[in-house]
């Protein structure tokens, strides 16, 4: 790397909230570290920013991810950091996913006044969240409450709770300790065996062109996290194979331990309480590329290819899915 492409700063492209500024600014912060280089903040607004309608209305296919694209394809800015569960699956020509971070905590949090547990809510509590699969998850943990669709950034959804308008909200865990939000609130973590979450849900993306120096592509693949990889590479391949877009009603969490990949995923209808879900564990070696579909070449059938392994076990379960009656529940769209 010669002097002066030292000198110049990595642009950094991000959306404009809070939480994405903040989780950007670690990010950033790590890249300097790595690269001897520093980093500048693009704050760029996607359509998901300024466009105020429900999130079931305007789907999920790339309206916080598009315009941040675009600014990268123009040369407006060398990387992105996206949300994971934000991203749709589809990555397009040119681009790369050159690091997902270490995962933070992946459950969902509902807040409220009292710290009463959701399921003990009285009957008419009301319930703010935006997401159609934390709809659906609520109207099976307490029937009884009324869910309103709201959208907003942290703060503005923890202060209808604070004020009396809601009775509860519904956020990412990840996202409250990024922003590391002060709030008298009361949490209550929803397990990942009862509930869980978005693909990818708790991770960041780090996006850059394929053609980018090597320099800084060496330096953001430090900053990736094999098991993290692993994990959202699994359930992504779920969300792919199901053929929904990112606001689905579904969820899947992978975990990781040593060469086995624990998934759990549920797909639900979001009218009448129906779930359809799958608990696997598998050993990602070569066998079961193997059994399961071809490798690329003999590097990936001896089990050199984690990667491409942790895809075939997430389109083979979101067959499984399918043949038990998935399609019947969600809303098909393009890939995400």
């Amino acid at each position: 790397m010669n002097t002066s492409s030292r000198e110049r700063p990595i642009l950094l492209g991000t959306r404009r909230s809070a939480l994405a500024l903040a989780q950007s600014g670690h990010v950033a912060t790590a890249i300097e570290k790595l690269s001897g280089r520093p980093v500048e903040l693009v704050p760029i607004v996607s359509e998901g920013d300024t466009n105020r309608a429900s999130l079931s209305e305007i789907g999920g296919q790339g309206i916080f991810a598009t315009r941040l694209r675009e600014a990268l394809f123009a040369g407006e800015c060398d990387i992105l950091v996206h949300s994971l569960k934000d991203l749709p699956t589809a990555i397009p020509d040119g681009l790369m996913i050159a690091a997902t971070p270490s995962r933070e905590d992946a459950r969902d949090v509902v807040l409220t006044r009292g710290g009463t547990p959701l399921h003990e809510l009285r009957p008419g509590s009301t319930i703010g969240t935006g997401s159609p699969r934390r709809i659906a998850q609520v109207r099976r943990r307490a029937p009884h409450a009324a869910v309103v669709d709201i959208r907003g950034n942290v703060d503005s959804r923890l202060a209808r709770v604070s004020s009396g308008e809601l009775d509860a909200v519904i956020l990412a865990a990840a996202g409250l300790s990024r922003l590391e939000s002060d709030t008298d609130l009361r949490r209550e973590e929803l397990g990942l065996a009862e509930w869980p979450t978005a693909p990818g849900q708790g991770s960041l993306a780090v996006e850059t062109t394929t053609g980018a120096p090597a320099e800084l592509l060496d330096a953001l693949a430090a900053l990736d996290d094999e098991a993290t990889r692993i994990a959202v590479t699994v359930e992504r391949a779920i969300l792919e194979g199901l053929d929904a877009g990112c606001q689905a009603p579904m969820a899947a969490h992978a975990v990781v331990t040593g060469a086995s990949v624990r998934v759990r995923t549920v797909v639900y209808s979001p009218d009448d309480g129906r779930r359809i879900g799958l608990d696997v564990t598998e050993t990602l070696n070569g066998e079961y590329i193997r059994r399961n579909g071809s490798g690329n070449g003999a590097d990936a059938a001896d089990g050199a290819d984690p990667m491409h392994a942790a895809r075939l076990l997430g389109l083979t379960v979101a067959r499984r899915l399918l043949e038990q009656g998935a399609a019947d529940l969600v809303s098909r769209e393009l890939s995400s």
